[in-house]
């Protein structure tokens, strides 16, 4: 960041803009009619969501582990919920 002048916050604010245009593309691609089960693009698009989780608002919260994770993986996991 030296190197090129930027301030630390430049690269998030980069990075969430262009994190917010492909969330707009995935929806719109979502909303037009597909032979592709619903049930399988809903999985499909929950792997995105996982790395929106841990990286971000300006946290890595993967690498650094916390409560935050902990607690994402006790109420996954360990308090499952009844069906």
């Amino acid at each position: 960041m030296k190197q090129h002048g930027v301030s630390e916050q430049h690269p998030y604010l980069e990075l969430n803009k262009r994190v917010e245009n492909a969330w707009k593309d995935v929806n719109h691609v979502c909303l037009r009619p597909t032979t592709i089960p619903m049930q399988l693009l809903s999985r499909v698009l929950n792997f995105p969501c996982t790395g929106d989780l841990m990286h971000g608002e300006s946290k890595d919260i993967f690498t650094n582990v916390g409560d935050t994770l902990n607690d994402h993986i006790t109420s996954l996991f360990v308090d499952l919920v009844p069906i």
